[in-house]
């Protein structure tokens, strides 16, 4: 399977593909709850876990934005993971109102990522309705 149908499969699961270029508006500027998977082709959990983050994307679509960011892909992106607290791959991070609320790291059962999402949907539902965002100049 050539690359370009490995995007088309991704983008029909849902998943959209994020980098330093699109960040900022996909996810900081996010009016709807995003999660970010923090990955990389090399990491063979990332490829286990794979079709379990397909098969969830697809359930809960309509209360959450799937995004997967490569840290391989740049050093950029590699750059922003490290801004974040990645420390291994996969990641994967919650953002509300374009800040990270909670995270879950390793390749988990389906079942336990399927309860984070759960818990992210009804505990941050509301978050950027209750919550004033930080404007500072040091903060972006």
């Amino acid at each position: 399977m050539g690359q370009y149908e490995t995007e088309m499969m991704k983008m029909a699961e849902g998943i959209l593909e994020i980098d330093v270029s699109n960040w900022k508006e996909e996810i900081l500027e996010s009016e709807k709850l995003v999660l970010v998977e923090f990955w990389s082709p090399q990491c063979p959990h990332c490829r286990m876990i794979e079709p379990v983050y397909n098969e969830l994307a697809r359930k809960y679509a309509d209360k959450l934005k799937f995004t997967k960011l490569n840290i391989a892909e740049s050093q950029s992106n590699q750059e922003l993971a490290i801004k974040y607290g990645v420390m291994g791959t996969p990641t994967f991070k919650f953002f509300c109102g374009g800040r990270p609320v909670q995270d879950v790291v390793g390749a988990l059962p389906k079942y336990h990522l399927k309860q984070a999402i759960e818990f992210a949907i009804k505990k941050h539902r509301e978050c950027s309705e209750k919550s004033t965002p930080l404007k500072l100049l040091y903060i972006s």
